[in-house]
Parts: C-alpha cells; sequence; structure tokens
C-alpha cells in the first residue's frame, strides 16, 4: 500500500511533465520553422493548445498504471469517508 502512497502526486507530476516536454518538443518545431508560426503574439497559445492536444492521449496512454493506482487511492479514500458518514448517523441515531 506505501507504493500508492502519493499515487496522485506522482500522476499529476508525471502529467505534467509530459505536458513540458511536448510544449518543449513543439516549440523546438516551431523555432526551426517546421510546423507554421501563428499570427502575432498568438503563437504562444497556439503552441500550448497544441501542445496539450498532443499530451492528452499521450498521457492516457502512457500513464495507464499511474492513472490506475491514482484511482485505487481515491477510492480507497471515498470508502473510508463512507463507513466514517456511516458510523456517525449511526451514532446519530442511537441518541434519538
Amino acid at each position: 500500500m506505501s507504493s500508492h502512497k502519493f499515487a496522485t502526486l506522482r500522476y499529476t507530476a508525471l502529467r505534467l511533465g509530459l505536458f513540458v516536454a511536448c510544449f518543449a518538443v513543439v516549440w523546438a518545431l516551431a523555432y526551426f520553422r517546421i510546423i507554421p508560426l501563428a499570427v502575432g503574439a498568438s503563437n504562444t497559445v497556439w503552441m500550448l493548445l497544441l501542445a496539450i492536444v498532443i499530451s492528452a492521449p499521450l498521457s492516457f496512454v502512457l500513464l495507464r498504471k499511474q492513472r490506475d493506482a491514482m484511482s485505487e487511492q481515491i477510492v480507497a479514500k471515498v470508502d473510508r469517508q463512507r463507513e466514517r458518514i456511516a458510523a456517525n448517523a449511526g451514532q446519530e441515531d442511537d441518541l434519538v
């Protein structure tokens, strides 16, 4: 269970890293004029959007294990909260 302790943080960091890597590749392609530049100051916005579009499906495929571990961590926390709520509701019913 300790390997899943920081699953959400690990997934988020890897997802951000993948986005930064995609942005760096898009920036390099635009710098060397392999892909066309946008008009005026919108170039950065278009590069960010292109990096998001590229990194989203890559993260879906490449980060499957980390996403599953994060999901298990979240489900465990939700189950514990449900148990606490049920226990508190049971105590309130006993008082009435």
